[in-house]
């Protein structure tokens, strides 16, 4: 479709992968999206296909071998599937002539994703990765305070994101090398973060791994702490887990205040900051928005509107890049130098779109990491 069509005409979806967060928080997303119509499903399970079908009102459903089908009807896919399977479908879409939405992390390698971005260039299709806090108000605030200079010169930034996923949960029963473990599912918004906090990339990182030897951590890391040096000396440090009670917060501290999230990337629930400067304190809360209809409006405006999107695969590419040293780090035991990337656009508050959050809706057939049914 690559754009033509009327910019007052939805852009019509296929959702790919129809997981938790699929079914909690993207497929209720579209009733926001004004811009964008869910037109198709696509899934193995022929109970998901057949009830959500129902909930959604939906025409038409598709197994992953009817996945040409779907595409030929829709102008661009949400992709929902595990971290391995980015790269081919959206490949196969590219191909197809259909714009691309993927959920982070963007693929397992460097690889993938740079051929994820020449397929899309290739085929003049829009890849977009769905980096949801892009447009959230609470961050994008963040990262103006963190470039205002009302911190003064930013100089360190610290984050701790930690869940239980219990044994079943693709994130661990997937090894490393697939995409499973907490640096793909949980470290990748705390290098983003610090990506768009700084408004730089890393050049140097050095890791630790460390399991306590559960069974359930027999494929994947149960924890891993980084450290990432930026230009200018700043530094960045982060702790993601599997394993641990939950936590989701980061602070930058720079010579004059320190900025606090917490929770900090959360969906389910509102976000907190806290500023103080010169020695005082100010707290400002977002209440719960619908992430996920604000990346889908973005998206399918810049679909309309021609616009090449931020955040764009060059952005999912950059942080892969740095998983990939991560683990290089961590099996070396040595700090991995990082080669200096295309630099991508930086989020803004120009991004911000606000749409209420929505209930927690019943699932068919999945379970949160932890193992809670909805």
């Amino acid at each position: 479709m690559n754009g033509e069509r009327g910019s007052n005409e939805k852009t019509r979806y296929a959702v790919v992968g129809l997981g938790h967060i699929v079914q909690v928080a993207v497929l209720p997303a579209f009733k926001k999206a004004q811009n964008s119509e869910l037109v198709s499903i696509i899934s193995g399970d022929a109970t998901k296909r057949r009830e959500l079908a129902r909930k959604y009102r939906l025409k038409k459903v598709y197994s992953y071998e009817e996945y040409e089908q779907a595409l030929s009807e829709v102008d661009a896919v949400y992709i929902g599937l595990p971290n391995h399977l980015h790269r081919e479908y959206t490949i196969r879409a590219a191909e197809a002539g259909k714009h691309v939405l993927c959920e982070k992390p963007m693929a397992v390698t460097v690889e993938d994703c740079e051929a994820m971005i020449e397929a899309a260039k290739r085929n003049n299709t829009k890849l977009m990765v769905a980096y949801r806090l892009h447009f959230e108000q609470g961050n994008l605030e963040a990262v103006q305070i963190a470039n205002d200079g009302r911190l003064g010169e930013p100089r360190f930034f610290s984050s701790d994101f930690g869940q239980q996923v219990v044994a079943d949960n693709i994130r661990v029963t997937q090894a490393v090398e697939r995409g499973g473990g907490p640096v793909y599912d949980m470290g990748v918004y705390c290098i983003n973060a610090a990506r768009y906090l700084f408004r730089e990339e890393p050049v140097e990182v050095m890791a630790f791994s460390a399991n306590n030897g559960e069974q359930r951590f027999s494929k994947v890391d149960e924890m891993t702490s980084v450290a990432m040096r930026f230009p200018g000396d700043r530094l960045a440090s982060f702790t993601c887990s599997f394993g641990s009670a939950d936590v989701s917060r980061y602070t930058l501290v720079g010579t004059k205040g320190m900025l606090t999230a917490e929770p900090a990337y959360e969906y389910s629930s509102g976000i907190t900051y806290r500023t103080t400067i010169d020695g005082k304190t100010k707290t400002i809360k977002i209440p719960k928005r619908d992430q996920f209809a604000a990346e889908l409006i973005y998206f399918s405006g810049c679909i309309q509107q021609n616009k090449e999107p931020e955040p764009s695969g060059i952005e999912g590419l950059a942080d892969v890049r740095i998983i990939e040293a991560i683990y290089e780090s961590t099996k070396s035991g040595k700090a991995v130098k990082i080669a200096r990337s295309e630099k991508s656009e930086r989020p803004s508050l120009d991004q911000e779109i606000h749409r209420p959050g929505h209930g927690k809706p019943e699932t068919i057939k999945t379970k949160s990491p932890s193992g809670e049914a909805a």
